[in-house]
């Protein structure tokens, strides 16, 4: 027959040498209830950055049949570690112990926990480590695009150039509805009408045209009595009417 208080008893013993400065007994009766604070040993980062450590406590409490029984846990976070982050561990200790029902388990479960906080804490650290070096990289990417431009690709110039074409389409059309709009002056009427250049040189050939003269107007000049008017004797002189008259 299993004497159960007698394996309990051991490994109260067998804890308190192991964990010294971490093992708290709670309770003694009707059965052992205790603590054990664990703190991750992932302290350090890859460049020797200092991490916040995590602390958590865990609980225990015997059954009178223990270690055919699993014990009763509790899992309290202590420090940088929040409750809901506890879950996981939580079903994975509840695993352990059913793997080793019939053996003392606390070590174990306690070594478990151990390993799985400093896990944990070392992925935090990991994640936030790639997230600043995702944002780093992003930022030299950025600053690098400065520099370079925009980098052309066949589908990038397709595109650039069927928006160009479109807007060359659009302000052709609008130039073309402002000309048609637009009042011509004098000058362009001139440049741009044939007729009205043609109308001027008809004029113009007009004036030059060749006058007909009727030459029977003239025939009877020489039966007229035209006087010299270069005749002295003929010019009248005052007082001659006088002489007539003595």
């Amino acid at each position: 027959m299993t004497d159960y208080k007698e394996e309990q008893n051991n490994e109260i013993e067998a804890l308190e040498s192991i964990y010294p400065d971490e093992f708290e007994v709670l309770e003694t009766e009707p059965q052992h209830k205790f603590s054990i604070e664990i703190k991750s040993d992932f302290s350090s980062g890859e460049y020797g950055e200092e991490i916040d450590q995590a602390c958590i406590s865990l609980i225990f409490e015997y059954t009178p049949t223990y270690p055919d029984d699993q014990p009763v846990m509790e899992i309290v976070p202590v420090e940088n570690i929040e409750e809901e982050e506890l879950e996981e561990l939580r079903t994975e200790l509840v695993a352990q112990c059913e793997e080793n029902l019939g053996m003392v388990m606390v070590f174990t479960l306690v070594s478990h926990s151990l390993e799985w906080l400093n896990t944990h804490i070392e992925n935090i650290y990991q994640s936030e480590k790639d997230e600043l070096e995702r944002k780093k990289k992003e930022l030299e990417a950025a600053e690098q695009k400065r520099f370079e431009g925009t980098r052309v690709t066949v589908e990038s110039f397709l595109s650039w150039k069927a928006k160009f074409d479109e807007e060359m389409k659009t302000k052709a059309q609008i130039e073309k509805e402002k000309e048609k709009n637009k009042k011509p002056t004098g000058r362009e009427l001139f440049m741009t009408d044939n007729t009205l250049n043609e109308s001027d040189l008809s004029f113009l050939g007009e004036g030059d045209a060749e006058v007909t003269v009727d030459e029977s107007l003239f025939q009877d000049l020489d039966d007229l009595d035209l006087e010299d008017d270069d005749d002295d004797d003929d010019e009248w002189h005052p007082g001659m009417e006088d002489d007539d008259s003595d």
